[in-house]
Parts: structure tokens; C-alpha cells; sequence
């Protein structure tokens, strides 16, 4: 039996209101701060390089203006917009022409013919790959700088009050997520009883009405934050369309599809499995919704995979279901500790099992949380100065730092979860003590209605009687208070693993920052110049390959191949290709298939090399059917 020793402490019925309202405080002190701090959402593609380049002086107009970025993006009809020095378009305000070509991501809008000498201003906006809107401006002059009434913007696209809804809605849905599925995983692995307790399905059915609302938010939001940045174009239904039809939008909708199934599995839930006494039914019903529940978890899981920081970037058909993982651990965890906490301190019956089969789950997660984290970590930072040196790396080690002070309060709660004893037993010694209370002895003949309000009364003198046992007793009184703590620290952890998906990749800053700063102006490098001997081993398969690089810097180059047999003659072959691999940064093989100019003689133009490096060019050679040869030789580009 366990120590029922007077309570001398604050009111019980005080406690869990002071705990929710520090936990509501918490949140409110560290959205508001990460609001304030982080600004508009970080570009996830960047601005690498630009024809005419930034404050370029040129002598004659020229018939395009092109721009290249560090990824994929999405792009419309103004999504490149020339002015002249008086703010008129002096573009076709046609849709920006794909141009890219050999790993080089660039668009290119065309130009009025005989445009005046001045100053222009270009401004871009887009949508990075990962969902994220990305802006930017800068001015070339033709013939000489002059005035100009064109006011450069300084808002960056995903910001201003819209931005910050939008972020909001983006946090929440992360909240909802956590609530939602780990207050449902709770209740089916390690409190089945507790799907009939009223705080249970409260918390689940909330993180639901998040999820399902800020999803719509950011569904309606999504056009006026990637583009005008106004709260009126949120029901603008050409817009509404155009979202529909993008990666982020697809997501958003399947998301909601996903929730109306989720809203079938928590009625089941905490409707006919609630209520289903027999044990063999129970456990098939029990095999039934985990399975089916695990399904659309997954599922919601995967719309931010598909739409977000793992479905770009390198690996992507590895990293999309690691994310998915990752996310489902994160639930599980987190939002079993936020079910265990509301069943500690607004349950008086959940028992010791319920709480070890929790710690068991937490332990899985954490597992899953490590391998699956390591991975994306080196997927995202790529290396230590990417780590130090980048808003994404600092926060990645701040989430690291988080985790480790959440595992150590967690070790806390493991020595108060070895001494728990279940409070059922306590509640009946102590039942049995207590005098009884004077409805137990009220007559037989009362009228149905005094008998159900003397009925009410027992049960409210009943629960009276186990919240004041379960609160005296210190075990729980500990844990409980643990389990606090540790939902105060995930908070915080909850709210910097969020800021992490709106945080450039340290990978991607790095590669950007590296990249060729002017697509007409390739970094100086000098002529390359290479000769691999080769042999295919069939009949006139010896030979030598020649290939020059010019300029051989980052940007657009020239390539030239002479094949000589051992004859030291021109020799033709059936197929010649190339490839480029700049293996330090995982970029390439870039291929290239150069066309025959003459005997022995090839040419590819416009190779575009994105960024200076020790390059490998591979050169495969055929001579005849059977007879092929891959040779590779490095050479220092840019």
C-alpha cells in the first residue's frame, strides 16, 4: 500500500490549472521569441548568378535578361519583371523560358528591342522546391547609370504579417500532428482504458481540430505568401487554382483528405472501442485500428516529406521515407509525453503498466529518433563548417542539445516510473476506511429524479476521494512533476524542430555561396587542356583523346575532343560521350554528348560548370559494337 500521508502542499484541484497555465505560457514565450528572432522564411534556393550581372554597365541593350539559382524552382507569368528607369516593363511580360541546361538551374526573359540607355531594375520572385518562396532585386545600366524611380523591394517574399500567420499555421500543424497521432498511439499501446477517459479523447480530438484548421489556413494562405503577401488574395480562387496545382498544394490537399479519414478512426476510437467489453473482440479491434491508424499517420506524415526539405536535394528516394519515420517517432514520443502528462494530473486511474509500456515506446523512438536524425543531419549539413557556420547548423545543435536535456529529465522519470504503485489498490483500502456518505444509506423508495442526484453526488465524493489519494501519493506526486518538466523541455524542442523546416539547409547555403557569382562572367580559371590515352582492346581500338575547356572557369564553356588512332592520324568513331563529376560536393556526373564537326573532330558549346572544383571528366569511347572503353583524367576548373 502507498504512503497516504496528509497533503500540506498547494490544492490539488490548483495543481493541474497552474501546470496547464505555465505550459500555455511556455509556448506563448517561445513562439513569440522564435517569431521575432527568425524573420521571413530563409531562401531555399538561391540567386547564383545573373546576365547582365548585378550593377553591370553594358554597351547595348541586350535581347534577354537571365537569372540562375541553386535548385529547382517554380516560376509564372511575372515572376521576372524588367523596368526601365521610369518603372514601365521593359520585358515581353511573357512567362520566363526555362533555360537550363547541364545541372544549371536558369530562367531568361526577353527584352524590348531598341530600349533607351539607363538604369533598369530586375526583380524576381519564386518558389524554391522545398516550398519556400524566395525574392530578390537588382539593377544593370545600358550605355550609363541615370536616375531611376524604380524603389528596389526590401520585403522578402514569405514575410510581413502574412508570412507570420503563415508560420504560425505551419507550427500549429506540427502541434496538432504530435497530438493527434501521439495521443492516439498512447491510448492503443499503452492505455487501452484510458479511451474512455474524457481528458484522453479531448487531446486527441483537439490536435485533430489543429491539424485540420491551420492546414486549411495554410491551404487559403498559400497564395497571397508566395506571391502578393496580402490577406484579401486568400480567396482569390485563380489563386486557390494556381496553389492547386504545385507540389505544396497537392500536399495541403491530401493532408485534408488524410484528416477525414483520421476523423473515422478517432470515432471508432473512442466510440465503439471504448465501449467493447469482450478481450478477444477488443484485440482484434485493437489489431484493426493500429493497423489502420499507422496507415493515415504515414500518410499525413508524407505530405510534408513530399513537399518539404526531403523531397529535394540529394537522395531523395531515401530521404522522403526516412522523414516520414522520423516524423511518426517524433510523434510518438512527444506526443505520448503530452498524454501521459494530461493522464497523470486529470485521470485518477491510470496505473503503473500504462506508464512502463510508455517508457518502453519512448525508448523505440528515441532509437528511430537517433538513426533516422544522423542521417538527415549529414544529408542537410554535409559538413562541420556547414554545421558552425549556418542558421541551420547552429539550430540543429540546439535541437541535439534539447534532445540530451530532455533524455536526462527523462532518466528522472524512469526512477519515479520504477517506484509507482497502481492506485487502485490504495483507493479501495482507503474506500473501505472512510465513513459512508449519506446518500449509501438513503431509502429505497426515493423518486428517479433525488436518485440520480444522490447518485451524482456519490460519484463526485468518489473522484473527490482518488484525486485527493492519488495526489498524496509522493511517487506519483514526483513523476508527475517530471513528466512536467520533460513536456516544458519538448516545447521548446517541438518549436526549434519547426523553425528547422523553414531554415535554409546548411548544404544548400554553402553550395550557393560557392557558386558562380554572374552566368556571363564565368570565375577565371584558364584553358583546360587534357590528353587520355585509351585502348577498347578490338581491331584500330588505340588511340588518344584530346579535349580542350575554354574559358575553364564556373559557368558556360567550350569543349573541343580530337580522337587520333595510333597512327597519330583523325579517327572516327561509332560513339563518343563525356561526363563531369565535381565529387566533393556530390555534384554530377553532369553529361555532356558533343556533335561531330569534322574527321576525329567534336564540339559541345555552352557546358555549364557550376561551380570551381577539381573536376573528374569521364570519356567513354566505342570503336565498334563490341568494343567500348571508359577512361578519366581530373582537371582543376575555375
Amino acid at each position: 500500500m502507498s504512503a497516504t500521508a496528509p497533503y500540506t502542499g498547494p490544492s490539488p484541484i490548483r495543481r493541474p490549472v497552474a501546470a496547464a497555465a505555465l505550459l500555455a505560457a511556455l509556448i506563448s514565450l517561445v513562439f513569440g521569441l522564435l517569431l521575432a528572432g527568425a524573420g521571413p522564411a530563409s531562401a531555399h534556393a538561391a540567386l547564383t548568378g545573373s546576365d547582365p550581372q548585378d550593377g553591370a554597365v553594358v554597351d547595348t541593350a541586350p535581347k534577354e535578361v537571365t537569372l540562375s539559382f541553386s535548385e529547382a524552382i517554380a516560376v509564372g507569368d511575372d515572376s521576372i519583371r524588367v523596368l526601365d528607369p521610369s518603372g514601365k516593363r521593359a520585358d515581353t511580360e511573357a512567362e520566363p523560358k526555362d533555360l537550363s541546361e547541364g545541372g544549371i538551374v536558369r530562367y531568361g526573359v526577353a527584352l524590348h528591342s531598341g530600349l533607351p540607355d539607363g538604369t533598369y531594375t530586375v526583380a524576381w520572385q519564386a518558389v524554391s522546391a522545398d516550398s519556400h518562396p524566395i525574392s530578390g532585386a537588382f539593377t544593370f545600366s545600358i550605355g550609363a547609370p541615370s536616375e531611376t524611380t524604380v524603389a528596389v523591394p526590401t520585403q522578402e517574399a514569405g514575410g510581413g504579417p502574412v508570412g507570420v500567420v503563415y508560420d504560425i499555421a505551419r507550427y500549429a500543424a506540427y502541434t496538432g500532428f504530435v497530438l493527434l497521432v501521439g495521443g492516439s498511439a498512447f491510448v492503443l499501446i499503452c492505455w487501452q482504458r484510458g479511451a474512455a477517459a474524457l481528458p484522453m479523447q479531448r487531446l486527441v480530438v483537439r490536435g485533430w481540430l489543429t491539424l485540420t484548421a491551420s492546414t486549411l489556413a495554410m491551404l487559403l494562405l498559400r497564395h497571397p505568401y508566395t506571391s502578393s503577401g496580402k490577406f484579401a488574395d486568400a480567396f482569390d480562387l485563380a489563386g486557390l487554382q494556381s496553389v492547386l496545382d504545385t507540389k505544396p498544394g497537392a500536399a495541403l490537399v491530401s493532408r485534408l483528405l488524410l484528416l477525414g479519414a483520421a476523423a473515422l478512426f478517432i470515432a471508432v476510437l473512442f466510440g465503439t472501442y471504448a465501449r467493447r467489453e469482450d478481450e478477444r473482440e477488443k484485440k482484434d479491434l485493437t489489431f484493426g485500428l493500429a493497423v489502420g491508424g499507422g496507415v493515415v499517420a504515414a500518410g499525413i506524415a508524407a505530405t510534408w516529406a513530399m513537399s518539404e526539405h526531403a523531397s529535394t536535394g540529394i537522395q531523395t528516394s531515401i530521404a522522403m521515407p526516412v522523414d516520414v519515420a522520423h516524423l511518426l517517432a517524433v510523434a510518438a514520443w512527444l506526443g505520448g509525453l503530452a498524454s501521459l502528462l494530461v493522464a497523470l494530473y486529470r485521470t485518477p486511474d491510470i496505473g503503473s503498466a500504462a506508464v512502463r509500456r510508455f517508457s518502453a515506446v519512448a525508448f523505440t523512438s528515441v532509437v528511430v529518433l537517433a538513426a533516422t536524425g544522423i542521417y538527415q543531419s549529414w544529408r542537410q549539413v554535409g559538413s562541420w563548417s556547414a554545421l558552425t557556420g549556418t542558421r541551420y547548423g547552429q539550430l540543429l545543435i540546439l535541437k541535439v542539445a534539447l534532445i540530451g536535456v530532455l533524455l536526462a529529465v527523462a532518466w528522472f522519470s524512469r526512477r519515479w516510473t520504477g517506484r509507482l504503485t497502481d492506485p487502485g489498490v490504495a483507493s479501495e483500502e482507503a474506500s473501505d476506511e472512510e465513513p459512508a456518505s449519506e446518500s449509501e444509506g438513503a431509502p429505497a423508495d426515493l423518486d428517479p429524479e433525488r436518485a440520480a442526484q444522490l447518485a451524482r453526488q456519490r460519484a463526485v465524493v468518489t473522484a473527490t476521494k482518488k484525486k485527493r489519494i492519488r495526489d498524496a501519493d509522493p511517487e506519483r506526486s514526483g513523476l508527475r512533476r517530471s513528466v512536467l518538466a520533460e513536456a516544458a523541455v519538448a516545447v521548446v524542442l517541438l518549436a526549434v524542430t519547426t523553425m528547422l523546416t523553414s531554415t535554409e539547409p546548411g548544404r544548400t547555403e554553402e553550395e550557393a555561396a560557392a557558386g558562380t557569382p554572374s552566368a556571363s562572367a564565368p570565375a577565371a580559371g584558364g584553358p583546360v587542356n587534357l590528353s587520355m590515352p585509351f585502348d577498347t582492346g578490338g581491331q584500330n581500338g588505340k588511340g588518344t583523346v584530346r579535349i580542350d575547356i575554354e574559358p575553364g572557369g564556373t559557368g558556360s564553356n567550350d569543349l573541343h575532343v580530337w580522337i587520333d588512332g595510333s597512327d597519330g592520324k583523325p579517327m572516327d568513331v561509332p560513339e563518343l560521350k563525356l561526363a563531369l563529376t565535381l565529387e566533393s560536393k556530390d555534384i554530377g556526373p553532369l553529361p555532356v554528348v558533343p556533335d561531330r564537326l569534322a574527321e576525329g573532330h567534336w564540339s559541345a558549346s555552352a557546358v555549364q560548370i557550376p561551380m570551381a572544383g577539381d573536376w573528374k571528366i569521364d570519356v567513354t569511347v566505342r570503336t565498334s559494337d563490341i568494343d567500348q572503353v571508359t577512361i578519366d583524367k581530373n582537371a582543376k576548373i575555375g
